[in-house]
C-alpha cells in the first residue's frame, strides 16, 4: 500500500486507475467481501484516491485496515471525490481471506474507527454479496452543495460552504436548474481530467435548489458525473442568479461542449457526496 496507481480512462466518474481496472469485480475464491459506508471531512485530504506524496482518504482507510487484517485488499470506493470535497455516504468495499474474517461486521465499525483520524468515520459495515462492487454496482449518486448567501460568512460553515455575498435571484436559479434535468452531454460543465474521455453523456435525474434563510442547498442526482461536473453546474447556476448568465443561454452553452463558455467552477469545500444508489438486491 505504499504507492498510488497511475491514471487510466475507463469512461466512468472522474479519474480511474490501472489498479482499479485490474481489481476483481467479483469476490475471488476463499475471500470475504465487506461493504462499508464512510463519511469524512475532506479539508485535509487530497481527495479519496491515492495520490503520490499526498494524504488521501483511501490511504488512511487502508492503513487502518492493515492493522486489523494481515491480507486486506485495496479499498474500492464508489466515487473519487476531489481535494477538499466531503462525504456522508461514500460506499466502499474490500476483500479479506475467509480465514482472517473472524469479527461481526458491527465490530468492524468500532475497530476501524479506532485506527482512523477523527475526520474519517466508518458509519456501517456489512458482509456483501460476492457480486457486489461499490463502483460498478452503483446506479446513481447524489451530491449536495452548500452556499451561504449573506454578507457575512457563517463561522461554523466556513469549511463546508461557499460564501456568496452578492444578491442572487433564487427563482431564476431554480428555473435554470430544472432545465438541466435529462440525458445530455455535460462536457461543457466538466473540467479536463488530463486524458481524453470516450463518454460524456450523463442522465441528470434531479437538480434542485432549496433555501433556508441564507443557506442554499443544491441537490444534484445523476447516473454518473464527469470530472468537476457538479461544481461546474453550481458555479454556473450562481452566475445565473447574479445575472451574469441568462437562463435562456444555458441550453446553447451546453450544446457547445466548451467549458470556457459556461460559468465558473464552484470551490471544492462546499461539495458533499451525500448518497450512492444501488439496485435493491445489490
Amino acid at each position: 500500500m505504499a504507492q498510488a496507481p497511475t491514471t487510466l480512462d475507463t469512461g466512468l466518474d472522474s479519474k480511474a486507475t490501472e489498479k482499479d481496472a485490474l481489481e476483481p469485480i467479483e469476490v475471488p475464491p476463499g475471500q470475504a467481501r465487506l461493504r462499508m459506508i464512510v463519511a469524512y471531512e475532506g479539508t485535509h485530504y487530497f481527495g479519496w484516491q491515492w495520490q503520490d506524496g499526498q494524504v488521501s482518504v483511501q490511504q488512511r482507510i487502508e492503513e487502518a485496515l492493515a492493522k486489523l487484517f494481515r491480507r486486506a485488499s485495496r479499498v474500492s470506493g464508489s466515487s473519487r471525490t476531489d481535494t477538499g470535497v466531503h462525504a456522508l455516504g461514500m460506499v466502499a468495499h474490500f476483500d479479506v481471506p475467509e480465514e482472517d474474517w473472524r469479527m461481526e461486521p458491527r465490530k468492524l465499525v468500532l475497530a476501524a474507527n479506532a485506527h482512523l483520524p477523527n475526520d474519517i468515520r466508518v458509519l456501517s459495515a456489512v458482509r456483501a454479496k460476492p457480486t457486489f462492487h461499490s463502483r460498478f454496482s452503483a446506479r446513481g449518486k447524489q451530491y449536495r452543495y452548500l452556499v451561504w448567501n449573506h454578507a457575512a460568512h457563517h463561522p461554523l460553515l466556513m469549511a463546508q460552504s461557499w460564501h456568496v455575498p452578492w444578491v442572487l435571484d433564487f427563482s431564476r436559479m431554480k428555473q435554470a436548474a430544472a432545465g438541466l434535468v435529462g440525458r445530455r452531454d455535460f462536457l461543457a460543465f466538466s473540467a479536463s481530467p488530463g486524458y481524453e474521455r470516450q463518454h460524456t453523456v450523463r442522465n441528470l435525474t434531479r437538480c434542485e435548489i432549496r433555501r433556508s434563510g441564507p443557506l442554499l442547498t443544491f441537490i444534484i442526482e445523476a447516473d454518473g458525473f464527469l470530472y468537476k461536473m457538479c461544481r461546474g453546474i453550481v458555479g454556473t447556476l450562481v452566475q445565473v442568479g447574479n445575472g451574469k448568465i441568462a437562463t435562456t443561454d444555458l441550453p446553447p452553452l451546453l450544446a457547445t461542449r466548451d467549458r470556457c463558455l459556461t460559468g465558473m467552477t464552484a470551490p471544492a469545500h462546499g461539495l458533499v457526496l451525500h448518497q450512492v444508489f444501488y439496485p435493491p438486491r445489490a
